[in-house]
């Protein structure tokens, strides 16, 4: 029988941005340069490590390459150059191959795997959409309310979907609010809200954001491990506050009192026989999260549940997980890759030992990693500014006897804060492609939201977590 065979567009190579070009340059010389250059404290593969760790900033800065490639060529690198099965030789005690490669199938990686399967099923039977038609309607009326309803139902998805995802669903529900709207400074506010909400959002579950996952891969690295309900214990405090204040940002500039904002709600749930399989599943998935404290059973474990039975039962079949983010999950698996080949070479406490960080008090310290992330994840991406800062700050934190989980902790949600500029993040590109939202709008929120939220994190959250025995 004849078969048909699926044929793909051909991809056509773009020509590179200037940025690109000086990335590829720079990259190439700061991965070279430590091979031929003696640097006196540091062992011949803390060297090679170094290579690979000066190659990934810029690359990851400048994206030279795309993020997810940089990733993988860590990975790669890593193999080749610093691995007891490398092509140069290295000291004893060095970490084979394996220890590289298992950073694609780590355990956060199955935690976020079975998040985004569940994510998919959401939008695979209407889920997501429906349940913010059913959550909005006590919202109607008043623009300000409306405005946090929108905020509350697009955190509470972005707890467990992807920020992306959330957003292009929640816009699917605001464009039509837009349409009728006659005042542009409401709208611009109205549509910012969504972006606001879903970086925030994120902040709140192991699952919701990468910088999230990197800091648990990197603190599981160090023997720690952080249930679901302990990091939710963490972080949705903060997420409530800022989110409070992320409101409060928009009513007070873009909805004036008096506003009036009609929905048109309309919600119609899936009854089939899989999407009540689905239904099920999910609601026992995200129980089994909360509740790890009573049963034992470890998140990661847990999201590897949906896995199994929504494909056993062909909810979701091989063709859902074509749909999965896979970039997403490579990138994490090279944030934990690299994070492996700082510490296994020592290059984090050379690289550390550089500063005389005991000179600095402890709150100060704080700041500066709320700082770091905050403003390093407004002009690259979040993922990738934790993959580079998460390392080095849990081998700052040991060396200095700093709490590594509260460090960890505080640069993933400083990261998330990071919602200045379009290119900050993809939520922020999606409501700045409506054409509602200027730059200047946009920086206006954004800063204000990000450094509130950075302040919290430096002062109040740590007081916080010590108070209610969280850490």
């Amino acid at each position: 029988m004849p078969t048909s065979v699926q044929t793909r567009p051909v991809v056509r190579l773009e020509r590179p941005t200037t940025l690109q070009l000086v990335g590829l340059i720079v990259g190439a010389l700061a991965f070279f340069l430590p091979f031929f250059i003696p640097i006196p404290g540091l062992s011949p593969e803390a060297q090679r490590m170094l290579s690979i760790f000066l190659l990934a900033i810029v690359f990851w800065v400048t994206e030279a390459i795309p993020l997810v490639a940089t990733a993988g060529l860590v990975i790669l690198l890593e193999v080749l150059t610093v691995s007891s099965t490398g092509l140069f030789p290295v000291g004893e005690g060095a970490l084979g191959a394996k220890a590289y490669f298992a950073a694609l199938a780590d355990p956060v990686i199955i935690l976020f795997l079975g998040g985004f399967l569940l994510a998919d099923g959401a939008a695979k039977f209407g889920l997501d959409k429906n349940l913010a038609a059913v959550m909005l309607k006590p919202f109607q009326g008043s623009g300000r309310m409306t405005v946090l309803g929108l905020m509350s139902i697009t955190a509470v998805l972005s707890m467990f979907m992807s920020n992306t995802a959330t957003t292009a669903t929640m816009f699917a529900v605001v464009i039509p609010i837009l349409a009728v709207m006659t005042d542009a400074k409401a709208r611009a506010g109205i549509a910012l809200s969504i972006p606001v909400a879903a970086n925030i959002g994120g902040m709140g579950t192991p699952v919701g954001t990468p910088p999230n996952a990197i800091a648990l891969g990197a603190l599981a690295a160090n023997g720690i491990q952080i249930s679901f309900l302990k990091w939710m214990m963490l972080a949705v405090p903060l997420m409530l506050v800022v989110l409070a204040i992320g409101w409060f940002v928009l009513v007070t500039f873009f909805i004036p009192k008096g506003t009036n904002i009609e929905l048109a709600l309309r919600s119609d749930f899936d009854r089939s026989a899989a999407a009540r399989i689905y239904y099920v599943v999910a609601g026992l998935t995200v129980a089994l999260w909360m509740t790890e404290p009573l049963h034992g059973i470890n998140s990661n474990v847990v999201g590897f549940i949906p896995v199994a039975v929504l494909l056993a039962t062909q909810v979701m079949t091989g063709d859902d997980l074509k749909m999965l983010q896979w970039p997403v999950l490579w990138l994490v698996s090279g944030g934990i890759a690299l994070g492996v080949g700082v510490g296994a070479t020592g290059l984090d406490k050379w690289l550390l030992g550089s500063v005389n960080w005991t000179a600095m008090s402890v709150t100060a310290l704080v700041v500066v990693l709320a700082g770091l992330g905050l403003g390093m994840s407004n002009v690259i991406s979040h993922s990738a500014a934790a993959n580079l800062l998460i390392p080095l700050a849990l081998g700052l934190g040991t060396s200095i006897s700093l709490d590594i989980v509260q460090v960890g902790v505080i640069i993933a949600l400083a990261c998330s804060l990071g919602m200045s500029l379009p290119i900050s993040t993809p939520p922020n590109a999606i409501a700045y492609a409506t054409g509602e939202v200027s730059t200047k709008y946009m920086a206006l929120v954004g800063v204000i939201v990000g450094v509130a939220g950075a302040v919290l994190l430096a002062f109040v959250m740590p007081w916080f977590w010590t108070t209610l025995g969280v850490l």
